[in-house]
This record gives C-alpha cells, structure tokens and sequence, in this order.
C-alpha cells in the first residue's frame, strides 16, 4: 500500500516535469525566430503629417514581425517632442526639428534626443479648383497669412476676401511654415500668422476646407493632397521660376517650401527599436514613402 502510494506520487511528479518543460519550451515564430517571451512593444508619437506614413510603416513591419507591436498616435510635432522629453515614448515624431531650447530641457530631463531624417517632404499651397489664381511668390504668401494682402483680386482673381487657413500651432508644420514662408527664413522677424487666420486641427481638415470654399488658402504636406484641390506654382522671388511640388522637384532642391521629417530617439535606442528604424530607411520603408505621396531619403526607384 505505502510502496503504491510512493509511486503515485513519483508519477504526479513526472507529468508535472513534463507539463513544466513543454510551457518553458520556447515558442519560435517561423517568420522572426523570435520566442514569444522575445515579443516587443513601442509606442510613437507626434506629427500629424507623418502619422499615416507612420501607420502604414508598423502596420507592414508588424506583418514581417508577428511577436512586434507598435502604437501609433498623433496629436503634432510638439506633443511627440513633449513625450520625448518626459521619456514616455518610444519614438517621437516630428516635421521640424527639435529646437535648441527643447535640447536643453530634455538633457534637463536626463533624455539625449538622437534624430534621425527618415523622409522628406513638400509643402504644397493649396486653394479651391475655382480660384484663377494659378502661381504666387513666396513673399505674397507671407503678405498673405501676415494680413497685408486681403483680396483675391490684389492678386490677379476675383474680388473676393482671402480666407486663411493653418494648421494649430502644436503642430510642426504650422512652425515650419511660420518661420519658412512667412517670415521667409529670417529668423530675426517678428512676423507672425495674422489673428483671422483659421487654425484647424488636422491636415484633413485644411484639405476639406479648401476644397468646399472658393475663397480659401492652405497649405499641406504634400501627401495628403487631393485632386479636388488646386495646387500653386511657387517662386522664391518675383520674376523667378513657379515650380510645382513634387518628388522630382523637392530631389532637385528646385521647390522652394520642402523640409525633412524626422523621428527622435532618446539616446542609442535598444535593439529592437534601431531594427525598426534600420527598416524604415531601407528600400522597403522608403517605398513606403514613395506610395504615400511623401520623398524618400534613402530609395529613389526610378
């Protein structure tokens, strides 16, 4: 009876063994050889211009990387940087560059901002397909958004009111227009966005409005425009070439309004986030780009 009992035991020991070494036994994914104990998970943030070439860059390296899993979410450049600076994300996004004041506060902070340029992009002007007004200088826009020029007709169209519209001021295209266009690179001017200017949130938003109202002017990244709106021709200056945007024409240095788009990392990243980078700047990520409408920095298919 005791000898029975003791084999029962040793027997209820042995299958526990077993049923511990086949749940330790790692679980390697075919496609990444990763364990599921090896799975990751990265949160990036910030720039509403990026945030669909964002999305469209997790969601085809998650395909590639089953154990992988990237949150993305917007809200523009300056909420990214924030949460770069606090070190509550992963990758920061941003369509400017982070600012020397915004350096300091983060080496404030104990976070070292390390950038990385992973595209490139244009700024189209945009207004409603009705408006006759097919090119502008650089500095008639600047009179425009700084209030000197009100009228349509001041400048070739019809007599009707300019209506302006920008982005909100978190975001970085709105400070890259700010200090490109209007103040036209001078950063000792004080110009600024006149007040009846309608700031909305969204790059969708400006598109929409544009395209419903005859009056109105915007800018956008130029992978979120639509044919149902007008692009103009820019010159850096009167009697200048009007140059349309495009990736040939941003390539060439020949559009006068293009910036790059960045992520930020603080310091070196691990392992798995620099792979993530490393992919995003290879010839699959940057047709992503490409598809996107936006310029790649790395892949220039022809």
């Amino acid at each position: 009876m005791k000898r029975e009992y003791i084999l029962v035991i040793i027997e209820f020991l042995w299958v526990g063994l077993l049923l511990t070494a086949c749940n330790s036994a790692p679980n390697l994914n075919s496609e990444t050889g990763l364990g599921v104990e090896e799975s990751f998970s990265m949160e990036n943030k910030g720039s509403d211009t990026m945030v669909n070439l964002a999305l469209y860059w997790a969601e085809r390296y998650q395909q590639l990387n089953p154990d992988f899993r990237i949150s993305v979410t917007g809200g523009g450049s300056g909420t990214g940087i924030t949460a770069l600076i606090s070190n509550t994300v992963d990758i920061a996004n941003a369509s400017r560059a982070i600012k020397e004041e915004e350096i300091v506060t983060a080496q404030e902070n104990g976070v070292e901002p390390v950038e990385y340029i992973v595209a490139r992009d244009a700024i189209a002007v945009i207004v409603n397909p009705h408006n006759p007004v097919q090119m502008l200088t650089l500095q008639q826009i600047s009179d425009i958004y700084s209030g000197k020029i009100t009228n349509w007709m001041e400048l070739g169209g019809e007599d009707r009111p300019i209506v302006k519209l920008s982005r909100e001021t978190n975001s970085g295209t709105h400070v890259y227009f700010l200090e490109a266009v209007i103040r036209l690179g001078n950063v000792d001017d004080p110009t600024i966005f006149s007040a009846d200017t309608l700031l909305l949130p969204s790059s969708e938003g400006i598109i929409a409005e544009v395209r419903d109202n005859p009056n109105a002017i915007g800018y956008d990244g130029l992978g979120y425009i639509i044919p149902e709106v007008k692009v103009l021709a820019i010159a850096r200056e009167p009697g200048g070439i009007y140059i349309l945007p495009s990736i040939e024409t941003v390539n060439e240095n020949l559009y006068p309004v293009s910036r790059d788009l960045y992520m930020y990392t603080n310091g070196q990243p691990q392992k798995y986030v620099q792979d993530y980078i490393t992919w995003i700047l290879s010839e699959e990520g940057q047709e992503i780009v490409r598809d996107l409408g936006f310029v790649p920095v790395r892949f220039d298919k022809e």
